[in-house]
């Protein structure tokens, strides 16, 4: 049976040995904008074991978090897409890594003009926990017996409360390359909480990994090669979204889908995924009369919620939903009604999110509702006439 201290110790082994020299079936082919490489140093470019460039769909200005940053390609790039108002935490748990990501963050800030990426030390399934600080604590207190061991466990739960590596709600998009399939299968629960918890509230995150067609037998499972060279530790396509909803995640879709698979082992087809999940729709639920038509051009669809709508009728939603409809990724995909006569915050109803139901007209208008006019210009629409 994989445990995790063997998953760990094959990762940091295979990880360290391809820090110090390039190793080519640790990745597959990205293209990357030039114009963000030419600030990076050769020696990290030539060490970038990654499937997919999350960098891409990141802004000027955010917080970005990037797991297991490797020698910190992709928070190198990351830096130049967010700008001096925004900045780049890069976590990995190898040494080696970190040594050549540390040792060229000076080169690479001079060259862009300023300085905004940091590393740090830990496991990516616990961001709480950092090494470098456990390490100075046991250089301090080394642990000799029993009562120190004991003692340690205190200290570890001391460190992710008070000296948290990755603080909660701290960062506005996690994003990560190729690395999440490295944890073992029994902390991937626990993974993906660790980032919806230190996404803040509107945050996402956008993950490039590798995902399978079917489930991986055990035996494949079993294969420490296989495992540090991201095939064993895969999810399913299926699966790797659905550890996002489980850990309440929302508006997740594929931005990207690789075509053709990067391996095929014993016929089962290993591809990249880059996929984004919003945190966020936890919250009260407040009648305010408002209501959204779905666009189309789907016959109907079921959100997130369980709410379930038809194309092009109107429905009833709480003021929480409203907004968070209005926002990416779903605004292009719904019209939204405002009530004639806005009901205050403080005045809102309970509104039960647990049902769908239609809304009527004279609920956004008023019941009083009794306007004659004309027509609203000589045209209906640009270029044309009613």
């Amino acid at each position: 049976m994989q445990t995790l201290l063997d998953t760990e110790s094959a990762v940091k082994n295979r990880y360290g040995e391809a820090a110090g020299r390039r190793a080519p079936d640790l990745c597959c082919p990205v293209d990357y904008d030039p114009r963000y490489l030419e600030a990076i140093p050769q020696e990290v470019l030539e060490r970038d074991y990654g499937c997919g460039d999350p960098s891409r769909y990141l802004n000027a200005g955010e917080t970005v978090l990037d797991l297991g940053s490797g020698t910190g390609k992709i928070c190198f790039i990351a830096s130049q897409v967010v700008g001096p108002e925004g900045s780049v935490i890069g976590v990995d748990m190898t040494r080696e890594m970190l040594e050549v990501a540390r040792r060229n963050a000076p080169l690479v800030a001079e060259r862009v003009g300023y300085a905004n990426v940091s590393f740090r030390r830990g496991r990516i399934q616990d961001l709480a926990l950092d090494l470098d600080l456990l390490d100075a604590e046991l250089a301090r207190r080394p642990v000799q017996d029993a009562e120190g061991a004991l003692a340690l466990e205190g200290l570890i739960e001391r460190l992710r409360r008070e000296s948290p590596l990755v603080a909660d709600d701290s960062v506005d998009v996690v994003v990560s390359n190729c690395v999440l399939n490295l944890v073992a299968a029994s902390y991937k629960r626990q993974l993906f909480a660790e980032i919806y918890r230190v996404l803040r509230r509107g945050g996402r995150a956008v993950i490039s990994d590798i995902a399978s067609d079917e489930p991986v037998p055990e035996h494949l499972r079993q294969d420490p090669e296989l495992w540090s060279g991201c095939i064993s530790g895969a999810l399913t396509e299926d699966g790797f979204l659905e550890a996002f909803e489980q850990a309440g995640f929302h508006g997740i879709r594929i931005l990207e889908r690789q075509r053709e698979p990067w391996r095929t082992v014993e016929g089962i087809e290993f591809r990249s995924l880059t996929v984004e999940a919003f945190k966020g729709k936890e919250g009260p639920c407040w009648e305010r009369n408002q209501a959204v038509i779905y666009r189309g051009p789907f016959k109907e669809v079921l959100d997130d919620d369980g709410h379930r709508m038809e194309r092009g009728k109107r429905y009833a939603v709480c003021d929480k939903t409203f907004k968070l409809y209005r926002q990416a990724p779903y605004r292009e995909h719904f019209d939204f009604v405002e009530p004639r006569r806005e009901i205050p915050l403080e005045d809102a109803r309970p509104f039960d999110c647990t049902r769908t139901a239609l809304r009527h007209p004279r609920e956004t208008k008023g019941e009083d509702y009794d306007a004659t006019t004309e027509a609203a210009g000589e045209c209906c629409a640009p270029g044309t006439c009613c």
